[in-house]
């Protein structure tokens, strides 16, 4: 029983405060069944549990009609405004508006991604979202594809864009564009001209990127089944470094063509096919299911499409302005 200071909602009908919403507004039986489609006989049975609920009459009837008892008067000032905020707590949200809305969305990349897709993204914000702000992360040495799944499957972070393959059945996934690999090597090396041969690119020393820090890459794999290996005189865990340190240097790097396009336009070195074959690769966005029905969530996900696929189309364009028709193949 809902005892008079010691409420007890769980053990309560809900159903019976808006009924007592109804009778204190109307102070009618008649009019509060018709307020709220019951019959009057329903709606005198629920003043009556209300009654003994709160131990109180709360409506009394006088020559005037019925009549508010002081606890009714009580309740009456403080029941309305209660029913009103629960029912605003239980309403859907206002409907995502991408112009006006303060939401910080979670985006977490490889870095190269960053030099690409960030800046569509941003012009799509600047134009779609302004009010919207951006955490862009980018992967860190030695964490694994757990650690970022964990991160999506938390909340952490919005979005995972890279070439990751996710294992995890909560885990969605959309393919952006897809992605191949090329060479590069200062324009002015001593051994490479027009073409990379496959001994040439075994006897020189290489750049290798990798974000874990260790374990074979697709390179050293596919060398391998061709009874082959190379030599990685330098590691490193960026992207934007690698390049810049083959302008500097003898070594070669085998990097993702889009990067590879990216600064052979802006730094004095070759771009080249590498002399093995290397299967193209998916660049994706991954997200946890829960975020499937999130109106702003799937205004992300649009977002981030639309600035991958420009990047896409921009990349290859410019692939083809340097002579490098192979660059978009796969």
């Amino acid at each position: 029983m809902l005892m008079m200071g010691d409420l007890d909602l769980a053990g309560m009908n809900l159903n019976l405060l808006v009924a007592l919403d109804a009778l204190l507004r109307t102070r009618s039986v008649t009019r509060a069944a018709e307020r709220l489609g019951v019959t009057q006989s329903a709606m005198s049975h629920s003043l009556k549990q209300l009654r003994g609920a709160f131990e109180d009459e709360l409506l009394v009837r006088t020559g005037a009609g019925l009549v508010m008892t002081p606890r009714a008067e009580r309740l009456a000032a403080r029941l309305g405004p209660g029913l009103d905020a629960l029912k605003a707590a239980l309403q859907d949200d206002p409907p995502f508006e991408p112009r006006t809305t303060t939401r910080r969305f979670s985006l977490v990349s490889g870095d190269y991604l960053g030099v690409g897709v960030l800046p569509e993204l941003l012009g799509l914000l600047r134009s779609e979202a302004p009010q919207a702000d951006l955490d862009f992360s980018t992967i860190a040495r030695g964490l694994d594809a757990a650690h970022y799944l964990g991160r999506l499957e938390r909340g952490d972070a919005d979005l995972f864009m890279g070439a990751m393959v996710a294992e995890r059945p909560a885990i969605k996934r959309r393919v952006l564009y897809t992605e191949g690999f090329a060479c590069l090597v200062r324009a002015d090396h001593p051994e490479v001209k027009r073409s990379l041969t496959l001994s040439r690119y075994t006897r020189l020393g290489h750049i290798l990127i990798t974000t874990s820090g260790e374990g074979a890459s697709v390179v050293d794999t596919r060398l391998a089944a061709l009874g082959r290996s190379r030599r990685v005189a330098v590691r490193v865990a960026s992207f934007m470094a690698a390049p810049v340190a083959v302008a500097a240097s003898d070594l070669v790097l085998t990097a993702p063509a889009s990067l590879a396009v990216h600064f052979a336009r802006r730094y004095p070195l070759r771009i080249l096919p590498p002399p093995l074959e290397l299967s193209s690769f998916d660049i994706v966005q991954l997200w946890h299911e829960r975020m499937d029905d999130d109106p702003g969530h799937g205004w992300l996900r649009g977002a981030v499409a639309r600035a991958a696929k420009a990047f896409a189309r921009r990349w290859q364009e410019d692939a083809e302005s340097l002579g490098v028709k192979w660059a978009s193949r796969g």
